[in-house]
C-alpha cells in the first residue's frame, strides 16, 4: 500500500443546523486500506459518510480525496473523482431493470459490457437477471446489486453504510469475500460503517469507534485486543 493518503479528513465538523454531530474528526486512508467505523446508534457514523460524500456541507475542517481539496463540493463532483457511496437507505430504482440500475454508475453505454465482465464473477446471478426489475429481487439480491453498482465503475474509494442490515449470514459471508477480493485485487479503499463486528473485521484493516461524533478508540483489526476494545464501547 502507498503511504500517500487518498482519503483525508482533518478537524471535520458537520451536523444538522445548530446540532453538531461530527465534532473535529480526523481520518485518513491509503490505497487498498479499509477502515471500519463502529459505534452505537446516534454517534455520527452515517453523518460522517454523508459529509465525506458531499450530502452534508461541513461546518468546519477539510476533506481531500487523492490530494485534492473537496470540502463542500456536491456529490456528483465527488463521484466523478472516483468515489462511490452505498447508503443505508433504499437506493435502487425499483422500477428500473437490473441492467438499468447498473448502467447509472457509468458515463457511457459502450462501457457497460467490459465493465460488467470485470465484476460478473462476484455476482453470477445478475447476468441472468439483467431484464428483471430491481424491485422484484429478494432483499439480499438487492443489496448485492447495490454493491455491484458501486464496483462496476471501478471506484478508488467506496463509502459503505450498514450494508449487512437485514442480510442472512450466508449472504454476509459472500459479501465479505467480494469486498475483500476487490480490496486486494484493485486496491480499492473503503470506509465501512457497520454494526456487524465480525463482518467489519473480516473486510477491514483498521477500525475506529465513534462516540458522540469523535473517535474514542482505534487500531488494527489484527490486534488481539481489538475485539474486546470494540465490545466495551458497544456494550456501554
Amino acid at each position: 500500500m502507498s503511504s500517500e493518503p487518498i482519503v483525508k479528513a482533518s478537524a471535520l465538523k458537520s451536523g444538522y443546523g445548530e446540532a453538531m454531530v461530527v465534532k473535529g474528526l480526523d481520518l485518513s486512508l491509503v490505497r487498498g486500506e479499509v477502515i471500519a467505523i463502529l459505534g452505537k446508534n446516534g454517534m455520527g457514523k452515517s453523518t460522517l459518510l454523508k459529509t465525506l460524500m458531499g450530502f452534508i456541507k461541513p461546518a468546519g475542517g477539510e476533506i481531500a480525496f487523492f490530494g485534492e481539496r473537496m470540502t463542500g463540493l456536491p456529490p456528483n463532483r465527488i463521484a466523478r473523482n472516483g468515489v462511490a457511496y452505498i447508503p443505508q437507505q433504499e437506493a435502487l430504482f425499483q422500477d428500473l431493470t437490473v441492467q438499468e440500475n447498473l448502467r447509472l454508475a457509468l458515463v457511457r453505454d459502450r462501457d457497460f459490457g467490459p465493465m460488467f465482465e470485470r465484476i460478473q464473477d462476484h455476482f453470477p446471478f445478475l447476468a441472468q437477471r439483467m431484464k428483471q426489475k430491481a424491485g422484484t429481487l429478494s432483499g439480499g439480491e438487492q443489496k448485492m446489486l447495490l454493491i455491484a453498482r458501486a464496483l462496476i465503475g471501478q471506484p478508488k474509494v467506496i463509502l459503505i453504510d450498514e450494508i449487512t442490515e437485514g442480510m442472512q449470514p450466508s449472504v454476509i459471508d459472500r459479501l465479505a469475500g467480494i469486498l475483500t477480493r476487490e480490496r486486494d485485487a484493485a486496491g480499492t479503499a473503503m470506509v465501512v460503517v457497520e454494526q456487524h463486528v465480525k463482518f467489519a473485521f473480516t473486510v477491514a484493516n483498521r477500525y475506529a469507534v465513534l462516540e458522540l461524533g469523535q473517535i474514542a478508540a482505534q487500531g488494527t483489526v489484527s490486534d488481539p485486543a481489538a475485539a474486546a476494545t470494540v465490545s466495551r464501547y458497544l456494550s456501554i
